[in-house]
């Protein structure tokens, strides 16, 4: 097990959204921004941009790593361009304030509905739903989990009938 195997994932994730340059095995040099380290290989995860907007992605063995180095730190920004390499068609990142409002509004519409809902979680994140089912961001239908098929199957055709105005998203 060589240095970079042996380290901690807290240690790794010290290196996520940085540029690093990575020396592998017989002196290989990959250069890139780091998007993980897979905690049970080591394997690190590089994207790079190139000028058409399209990201390259290249993986490096964990077990044939040599050195590190970090050349510049990420922002916010890039963290998020990161992701969104990885995100399905379609799908969509959005804001805390964005999420309040589905969450708010999802809300207002199963108590309308006299379906008995809380707020669960660290920051009310969650909502639990008649105490069996519970949705996660970003509250939508496909959110929505339950032992109970039933209690699942009808509050997903209750959300999948609220109406939407033009500024909502139609998706909740």
């Amino acid at each position: 097990m060589n240095w970079w195997q042996s380290r901690k994932p807290l240690e790794w994730q010290e290196y996520v959204n940085k540029e690093v340059t990575v020396t592998a095995a017989e002196k290989q040099q990959y250069q890139g921004w780091v998007f993980t380290v897979d905690p049970v290989s080591a394997n690190l995860v590089l994207v790079n941009f190139k000028e058409d907007g399209k990201a390259m992605v290249a993986a490096v063995m964990g077990h044939t790593v040599e050195a590190v180095a970090v050349l510049r730190e990420g922002d916010p920004e890039l963290a998020e361009r990161l992701r969104s390499v990885f995100m399905p068609v379609g799908s969509r990142v959005y804001s805390r304030e964005e999420l309040r409002e589905r969450r708010d509004s999802l809300r207002a519409w199963l108590e309308k509905n006299r379906i008995p809902v809380t707020e669960e979680g660290p920051e009310g994140e969650k909502l639990c739903v008649a105490g069996v089912l519970t949705v996660n961001p970003p509250y939508g239908p496909e959110d929505c989990s339950s032992s109970n098929e039933i209690i699942l199957s009808r509050v997903q055709s209750l959300m999948d009938s609220k109406p939407s105005c033009s500024h909502e998203n139609p998706s909740l």
